[in-house]
């Protein structure tokens, strides 16, 4: 029961940081270069959350929002300058992820918490 708790917590996570980071060193992205649909692959480093997820993130007008259909209350941006900040809930717990997104790629970090137990890792975005 705790790993389905957190691979749904995590995967909500790696949902929300799709649209975040980027390889390169962006001054400035507009929202045409990051609009649109993301996949995220997750990656867990530390803790016992599940190796990896991958999921779909929407990015809009500089607002990252799931596009999975699980319950999951995600709220991040992406600044001018591609730095990501998404927040993730679901249930009980929570995720925290930040990075840099560039026209058709990111990376960054995340960390979570929940029910007594902590995970955190990094993810990487593409663009699809």
């Amino acid at each position: 029961m705790r790993h389905v708790r957190n691979s749904a917590l995590f995967a909500a996570l790696l949902l929300g940081l799709a649209g975040l980071a980027s390889m390169g060193t962006p001054s400035e992205v507009s929202a045409a270069e990051v609009d649109g649909t993301w996949s995220v692959l997750i990656i867990t480093e530390k803790g016992e959350c599940d190796a990896a997820y991958r999921y779909a993130v929407k990015i809009a007008n500089g607002q990252v929002s799931y596009a999975g259909d699980a319950s999951v209350d995600m709220a991040g941006t992406v600044a001018p300058n591609g730095a990501v900040k998404v927040n993730l809930r679901l249930g009980d717990k929570g995720a925290n992820g930040t990075g840099r997104l560039s026209g058709q790629a990111g990376t960054g970090t995340w960390h979570g918490a929940g029910s007594g137990s902590s995970c955190a890792g990094r993810w990487e975005a593409e663009r699809r």
